[in-house]
């Protein structure tokens, strides 16, 4: 049986593996999805679980950042102008109330996010008077008990700030570190001081918030084996309960502002490695449970806890516990997953905005999924998320037999078990922990919209 805790770093087959491929926030990736796929189609979607008394999952997208965070790929508007919110703010609570009408409003929202952008770009009262929104067109829980997280920029959360996000229901916190050393804050044009962190950490201890976590980028400027151990140590003695380690990928024809970053000036690829694996022995060392892909958790975790217990599940937020929940999304560019489909709003926001005003669902594209997609979909999730594939019981679910199914599929995975990625135990598939590592491109063993001579290229590399 797998240790969920173990890991073995095998560097002869990280690079042979490349760690390439999708992360496999969902199946189909969001390569697949169709701009022929419209505001009918999320209609019929929601038409199909209206019965349905499952939970509910919502995400909403603020896209404004006050600053150019040189690294970053996400959607988002830099703007020094705080006064650009509130017309977002106005057609966004339409959204809101033309996305609430297609669902029963018994259905109880357990898990909420807020992510951006920067979140805290909009000001205090904006805050209370969005999740006022939220509360009048969802079932939002009033205990304490959901799982309500918001994606916080320490250099824009005052003491105030912090505990408006406890008053209206937040519980949980993420916070961008990246690096702690200031030459490469310095040339990500991402300035920010340790004091900065600890201040937002202590204070969200003190209001009550149940859960902290912080993101690391490795792979930037300037950025040494040595001096990301030091940052390390200072995230480590901060305590998070969660922490997210990032690659940089430095795609700069995709992303105008990593124009700004001398590619001169990054670590090299056998830098990256070294980097890599220092951190994930450190933080095993700490304690740390590693989740998988990027994250690692305190063993007293609700992921690590789910994990352990096989209830853990992957979406687009990442990670989640929230495995029968449709997740909605409002806000420009965010992706929702209801019923047997994905659909994701306008990526520009002047057409978002236009959809709006012209009282339209502001949706660009979306996928449906086959019967093949859902069947495959369950095999990539139970790899990536618990490590492991019973396929006797794969077989009772799906009415298949595993074997016939993915005759291909078995047979390539004789090389991932020569080498020691993954072991066949019975009726079992369990991926070894020389291959946790490379879970991506196991997974990408499953995922048929990949030819089989790319199943190790076509993707960014993570390390």
């Amino acid at each position: 049986m797998n240790n969920i805790d173990k890991l073995v770093w095998n560097e002869d087959l990280i690079r042979r593996y490349d760690l390439s491929g999708p992360r496999y926030t969902s199946y189909p990736t969001a390569v697949q999805f169709d701009g022929e796929f419209g505001a009918k189609d999320c209609v019929s979607a929601a038409d199909m679980c209206r019965n349905s008394d499952a939970p509910l999952s919502l995400y909403v997208h603020i896209p404004f950042c006050a600053h150019v965070c040189y690294y970053c790929a996400c959607n988002k508007v830099i703007t020094k102008h705080r006064d650009r919110a509130q017309p977002y703010l106005d057609r966004l609570y339409k959204d809101i109330k033309m996305q609430s009408d297609l669902f029963s409003e018994n259905r109880i929202v357990e898990q909420l996010h807020w992510g951006g952008g920067t979140p805290t770009f909009i000001a205090d009262e904006q805050m209370r008077e969005l999740m006022s929104e939220l509360r009048k067109n969802f079932k939002l829980l009033d205990d304490d008990s959901g799982d309500y997280s918001i994606e916080i920029d320490p250099r824009e959360a005052s003491e105030e700030t912090l505990k408006t996000l406890r008053e209206i229901g937040f519980n949980r916190i993420s916070l961008g570190v990246q690096d702690f050393n200031p030459k490469v804050q310095k040339a990500v044009n991402r300035v920010q001081s340790e004091e900065e962190t600890r201040f937002v950490l202590d204070t969200g201890r003190a209001l009550g918030f149940k859960s902290i976590n912080l993101d690391l980028i490795y792979g930037l400027p300037f950025q040494t084996p040595e001096t990301f151990a030091e940052t390390v140590q200072r995230v480590l003695d901060m305590s998070p309960d969660r922490l997210s380690v990032f690659n940089y990928a430095h795609m700069p024809h995709r992303f105008m502002p990593q124009r700004r970053i001398n590619e001169e000036d990054l670590p090299t690829p056998d830098q990256k490695l070294v980097i890599l694996h220092e951190t994930i022995e450190t933080l095993l060392n700490a304690g740390y449970v590693y989740i998988g892909m990027d994250h690692f958790a305190k063993p007293d975790d609700e992921l690590a806890i789910a994990q352990k217990h096989g209830k853990l599940h992957r979406n687009f937020q990442g990670y989640t516990t929230h495995s029968d929940c449709d997740l909605i999304s409002m806000g420009v560019s965010s992706i929702s997953q209801v019923g047997q489909c994905y659909y994701q709003n306008h990526h520009d926001l002047e057409e978002y905005n236009q959809a709006i005003d012209d009282n339209l669902l502001p949706v660009k594209r979306g996928v449906w999924l086959t019967d093949d997609d859902l069947i495959r979909k369950d095999a990539i999730m139970q790899l990536i998320c618990h490590f492991s594939l019973d396929m006797n019981a794969f077989e009772k679910q799906h009415n298949l037999v595993f074997a016939e199914y993915f005759k291909d599929e078995m047979s390539r995975l004789s090389q991932y078990v020569t080498d020691k990625l993954i072991n066949i135990e019975g009726d079992t598939i369990y991926v070894q922990p020389g291959g946790r590592l490379l879970i991506r491109a196991i997974c990408k063993v499953f995922d048929k919209y990949i030819p089989a001579e790319e199943i190790q290229k076509g993707y960014s590399r993570i390390i």
